[in-house]
């Protein structure tokens, strides 16, 4: 019976593995992201004041690929071009790229179409 080589471990004063340091670095990427003002401009120039009948809702959301007007908990910023992956500290340069484009690069998709978008790109 064969013994598993144990991971290495060369982050973080060795507890950290390679996985999990590009983990790291992508998660704070993303992170940082939230705040990137093109990605919330996308947000707001394709809102109207609500129209439903729940007075609480302020805003409503078009969805650019079925049109369609929902609340804000229902779309989400999608990325045009996906950002791909990190795996290695040779991809960070072209993920950042991708992560922080201009408005050109977003669109405001509902849940059902980024669900949709994001199984064809997989």
């Amino acid at each position: 019976m064969s013994k598993r080589k144990p991971t290495p471990k060369p982050y973080c004063n060795g507890t950290w593995t390679h996985a999990r340091m590009m983990g790291f670095l992508r998660s704070g990427l993303r992170r940082m992201s939230l705040r990137w003002a093109p990605k919330s401009q996308c947000k707001t120039d394709a809102r109207r004041p609500s129209q439903s009948a729940n007075k609480r809702l302020k805003w409503e959301y078009q969805c650019a690929q079925c049109n369609e007007w929902k609340a804000g908990k229902d779309v989400a910023v999608h990325h045009v071009v996906p950002c791909g992956e990190l795996r290695c500290f040779d991809d960070l340069p072209d993920f950042v790229r991708r992560l922080f484009v201009e408005s050109d690069g977003f669109v405001l998709l509902c849940e059902s179409c980024h669900k949709e978008e994001h199984n064809e790109q997989r």
